[in-house]
């Protein structure tokens, strides 16, 4: 499919949903990627972000497996 029929499909769809939600989410994600200025964290983010690095480079991280396991179980008690 073209970008101009990409284009013209998703407006349809836009056009057509009566799902606040959706249209919000479309929303927000084309603010950001149409957003030119550097992205602005926190200091609550840039903290974390501080901390995930920390234990990465501790080796506390978990094999994608072990992860995706433990995602499953908690998923499945919900």
């Amino acid at each position: 499919m073209s970008t101009a029929e990409l284009k013209i499909d998703s407006i349809s769809r836009i056009a057509n949903t009566d799902e606040p939600g959706i249209i919000e989410e479309l929303r927000k994600l084309l603010d950001f990627e149409l957003e030119k200025e550097k992205y602005q964290l926190t200091p609550e983010q840039e903290q974390r972000i501080s901390e995930a690095k920390a234990e990465y480079l501790a080796g506390h991280i978990l094999p994608e497996q072990e992860a995706d396991e433990i995602i499953e179980r908690w998923l499945s008690e919900n």
